[in-house]
């Protein structure tokens, strides 16, 4: 196996931390990303790897650690788009955006493209931390992608997953060509701290039941063989997978149009 540099964003907690612990096992080179910075420290300190901290509910932040990265890596073999979370009442960032939308979508969203460059040169993965939540609970409407209208953490979260899966649909379109293979997958419910800064009612189910959740270790198998395994032959690139299986999602995941205009709607967003 050849040693690959795997980024992984959200990488000092959770499913981040656990797929980290592991390509370290495997010989890779792991960078992480944490959005705090002494958790982030503690992770990179324990691996010996390199670590980096951006908070992506300031998009400056965001843009700041991709030209850092741009420039301290000539290679990136694996993009692991992982950091995000379930936020509480609706609130706008300093960028205008609603929360939620920016901190799962957005800053991912930017992040890649301001990476293009490198991931087209090192055929590199790209890989979305999704979830169920995008069929549970998302309906993308792009006349409403802040969530003014009916907004609920719930809604907010769903509508999130199921943009970076449509992102990974349109980056499938627009770059398998140049070399990229993007893929989404859901995780499933793992105890970790997603949900611990809601103080939605699904925030407050979420931590009385952290105890019958899966472990991070286990939530990270699928990531885990994502990275691990070829593009092409054991997973079919723009897809969207559960248990290391192709699995249905919301049905406005399959539309291309709307994955295109998103895609549109999000650069607006971010430029």
């Amino acid at each position: 196996m050849s040693r690959k540099i795997v980024l992984i964003t959200g990488g000092s907690d959770g499913i981040g931390a656990a797929a980290a612990r592991h390509a370290v096992g495997q010989g890779h080179q792991v960078v992480i990303t944490g959005h705090q910075a002494a958790k982030a420290k503690e992770i990179g300190e324990e691996l010996g790897i390199d670590y980096h901290v951006a908070d992506y509910s300031e998009l400056d932040q965001v843009r700041a650690l991709g030209e850092t990265l741009l420039s301290r890596y000539p290679r990136i073999d694996v993009l692991a788009n992982n950091a995000g979370g379930l936020m509480g009442p609706r609130e706008l960032t300093v960028d205008g955006n609603e929360r939620t939308f920016q901190v799962n979508h957005l800053g991912s969203f930017l992040l890649t493209t301001i990476l293009l460059p490198t991931l087209t040169a090192s055929s590199a993965k790209v890989i979305q931390t999704a979830s169920v939540g995008a069929k549970a609970f998302g309906h993308i409407d792009l006349d409403d992608l802040q969530n003014a209208r009916k907004y609920s953490p719930m809604k907010a979260y769903g509508n999130s997953k199921l943009a970076n899966i449509l992102f990974t649909r349109e980056l499938d379109r627009r770059y398998r060509a140049a070399g990229i293979s993007a893929a989404a997958f859901h995780p499933g419910n793992v105890s970790s701290s997603f949900g611990s800064y809601s103080k939605s009612p699904i925030g407050f189910i979420y931590r009385a039941l952290k105890w019958s959740l899966i472990s991070p270790e286990k939530g990270a198998d699928t990531l885990n063989w994502l990275i691990a395994e070829e593009p092409g032959a054991t997973w079919e690139p723009g897809q969207y997978y559960t248990k290391r299986k192709p699995a249905d999602t919301n049905p406005q995941a399959d539309d291309a149009r709307l994955a295109s205009q998103l895609w549109d709607r999000s650069a607006e967003l971010v430029s």
